[in-house]
């Protein structure tokens, strides 16, 4: 449970730093970053809890999670610069 929360966290964090990256005078739109963030998490949750991800420990899969979150918020700034 703490580690779904933690996803869901650093979700947010990894959308709001996408988005820190346009240089917007108005900032981003609140909006757009929690819906960017939702789709990063369920990106990360598939993984999560996949079967293939199962047989790592807790630590090591969340780690992974992490990871994939990373890379995916790394991703969608690449497509939409």
């Amino acid at each position: 449970m703490i580690s779904l929360l933690i996803l869901a966290v650093t979700a947010v964090a990894s959308s709001r730093a996408v988005f820190a990256f346009f240089h917007d005078p108005e900032g981003p739109n609140l909006i757009v970053v929690i819906g960017l963030a939702a789709f990063i998490y369920l990106l990360c949750l598939v993984f999560y809890l996949s079967n293939a991800v199962r047989m790592l420990t807790s630590l090591r899969r969340l780690l992974f999670a992490i990871f994939i979150q990373i890379i995916g918020a790394i991703g969608f700034y690449l497509i939409m610069r």
